[in-house]
């Protein structure tokens, strides 16, 4: 593919986009709650063990209730996921993920209606969806939209 100046224009405005996107409030704040979290010896031994044990109850989950293992497994999963789900730092983490993950939402619905209103947009986000069905129309032709 050959460069063009319109390529280079939209290389040089992505770039920009990207400067502002790193820029803004919300990728501080998650910069800043992730640092939080993942600066915290005791939080982010925490974090490990509760990932040892989800691959413990994912090979649990294959078996099912017949796992010698079960029953220890999913209280244990249960209390280390709440324990992590009520820390107020893996909370704040959680809640800048959500507000910089609609900003890219956003963003992108933004592009793909520039280009077109048929343009289908990934998003995670229903409230962004350009689909009338709430699920976007990636989600597996369940709903009865024209695109």
């Amino acid at each position: 593919m050959m460069m063009t100046d319109e390529w280079i224009t939209i290389i040089e405005k992505a770039e920009e986009l990207t400067d502002m996107l790193l820029l803004s409030e919300a990728a501080a704040e998650y910069r800043q709650s992730y640092n939080t979290v993942y600066s915290n010896k005791e939080l982010t031994n925490h974090i490990r063990t509760f990932t040892t044990m989800k691959e413990r109850y994912e090979e649990v989950q294959r078996f099912g209730r017949y796992h010698p293992d079960y029953q220890t497994v999913m209280k244990n999963i249960r209390v280390q996921k709440r324990e992590l789900d009520l820390n107020e730092k893996v909370a704040a983490l959680r809640l800048a993920e959500n507000d910089l993950q609609e900003l890219f939402d956003e963003i992108s619905l933004l592009i793909g209606k520039s280009v077109s209103d048929s343009v289908k947009v990934p998003t995670g986000n229903s409230f962004f969806s350009s689909s009338s069905c709430g699920s976007g129309c990636g989600s597996g032709g369940s709903c009865s939209c024209s695109a």
